[in-house]
C-alpha cells in the first residue's frame, strides 16, 4: 500500500470495524476508529478523533479532518488493524 488511502482501503477498514467492532449507540468501534451507516447503507462513515470519512454510492468519497497528524495516526491504524484482520 502506498502512503495514500483509496476509496477500496476506507472499505476495507470500514469491513474490520463493522466485522469486529464494539456496538455502542448504533456505532461499531474499533481501536478508536468508528463505523456507522445510515439506514440503507448507501452512505457510510468512519470518523477518528477530529477526521471523517464519507463513502458515498458508486464509490464517491469525501476526507475531512483538521490536522495532517490525524490523517498519518489514521492511515497507521489503517495498516495495524487490517493486518490484524488477515
Amino acid at each position: 500500500m502506498n502512503d495514500k488511502l483509496n476509496t477500496r482501503d476506507f472499505l476495507h477498514i470500514f469491513d474490520v470495524v463493522m466485522s469486529h467492532g464494539q456496538l455502542r449507540s448504533g456505532v461499531r468501534e474499533l481501536s478508536g476508529i468508528q463505523a456507522w451507516h445510515d439506514h440503507d447503507g448507501y452512505v457510510c462513515w468512519l470518523s477518528f478523533e477530529d477526521l471523517t470519512v464519507t463513502l458515498l454510492f458508486h464509490g464517491k468519497l469525501s476526507i475531512e479532518y483538521e490536522k495532517e497528524e490525524t490523517l498519518a495516526a489514521f492511515q497507521q491504524h489503517y495498516k495495524n488493524l487490517t493486518v490484524k484482520a488477515v
